[in-house]
């Protein structure tokens, strides 16, 4: 029996991409069509819970440096792997190609474009990566996380769509629980997360900026916080002798239940941790990763910031001493929290995977609003 045609999806293998096509591939699921999955090497971490019927890995073809050798390098694999994806594509006869960004999208939306299948861009940040920004004149759509997207302006407006970044079933179940105030005096829930880089980071700055804070705000504090294993053991210790609860680990799960749970959120800036926020409607302190090659994380901060959801703080600026008295400004000023997780709510698409998959049926032909 002939397997139907499946709706292949292109994502580089970090967490930002990989989640939002994880959204979207279980609603295409719902809807009754079949997903496949390129990624490359990376993708080996997801690749055994994905919901694709089957999952191929291609090299990527980075750009890692400047030089002749280096470019030539790069052609060479690129050149390898769009040969891969054009086999693949004519073997697999997608009805449409979908991309996330990083290069290992590109030698699938080249190879679609070549075997003229449609195919379309979806970019998480509020500044069109590297790779997308190389296709999307080539794509016949591009789907935008944010209302403005910096890059964009070279493409024709008739072919972007706003559909919000697509979040895990998971955390749309958790989005019902609404934000509750932390009662005067009582327990305040703090959670702390944000990558390898983004962990370092913060188990470095959070110990010294808590022993800062009165002993009786202190006190109140229960921290939800990932660290790196090498990390564990130093910052367990250093709230042991707070006496601050925490409960520290290098991966959380159920980490929409603790964001759900949290009076406040401490984190990077990256386009799944902003869609999360929003869709859980959480107050945050966002700390954009710095030097990022295209400032992503900080635009991203910055357009969460001036709805008011968060305060957006580079590295640079976040002494403990500032981080101490922004958290401590936090919990005493009763209202700041409420209309910060109001705010966050209010920037949120939780419909976007619902807004992506409906313009992947209309690219493979079919007629969403006939489900």
């Amino acid at each position: 029996m002939t397997e139907p045609r499946p709706v292949m999806l292109a994502a580089g293998g970090t967490g930002g991409h990989l989640f939002p096509a994880f959204a979207l591939a279980e609603e295409l699921g719902r809807r009754g069509l079949a997903v496949e999955l390129v990624t490359d090497q990376r993708g080996d971490r997801y690749g055994a819970d994905f919901p694709a019927r089957r999952t191929y890995r291609l090299p990527a073809a980075t750009l890692t440096g400047r030089s002749p050798v280096a470019a030539a390098r790069t052609a060479v694999t690129l050149t390898r792997a769009v040969s891969a994806a054009l086999r693949l594509i004519k073997a697999a006869k997608p009805m449409a190609v979908i991309g996330f960004g990083g290069y290992p999208t590109l030698a699938p939306l080249i190879a679609a474009r070549m075997r003229r299948v449609p195919s379309a861009l979806h970019e998480q940040n509020a500044v069109l990566g590297r790779a997308n920004a190389l296709l999307a004149k080539r794509v016949s759509a591009v789907a935008t996380s944010f209302a403005t997207v910096r890059g964009l302006d070279r493409v024709p407006a008739a072919k972007v769509r706003l559909t919000g970044n697509p979040v895990r079933q998971t955390v749309l179940d958790w989005s019902a629980r609404e934000f509750t105030s932390p009662d005067a005096g009582g327990p305040f829930n703090l959670v702390v997360f944000g990558g390898s880089q983004g962990a370092r980071f913060f188990s470095d700055a959070l110990p010294p900026a808590l022993a800062l804070l009165p002993d009786a705000v202190r006190a109140n504090l229960f921290i939800v916080q990932q660290c790196r294993e090498e990390d564990l053991a130093r910052v367990d210790a250093a709230y042991e002798r707070m006496g601050v609860h925490a409960n520290l680990a290098p991966f959380f799960a159920n980490l929409p239940e603790e964001m759900a749970r949290a009076h406040l959120v401490i984190g990077r800036a990256g386009a799944s941790t902003i869609a999360e926020l929003t869709a859980l409607g959480r107050p945050s302190i966002l700390v954009p990763l710095p030097h990022a090659v295209d400032n992503d994380q900080l635009l991203n901060a910055k357009q969460l910031a001036a709805a008011g959801g968060a305060l957006a703080i580079e590295q640079k600026d976040l002494s403990p001493e500032r981080l101490a008295v922004e958290i401590a400004r936090l919990l005493t000023e009763n209202d700041v929290l409420p209309a910060m997780a109001e705010a966050a709510r209010t920037q949120g698409r939780p419909d976007a995977v619902i807004r992506l998959a409906d313009l992947v049926e209309t690219l493979a032909g079919r007629n969403s609003a006939s489900r």
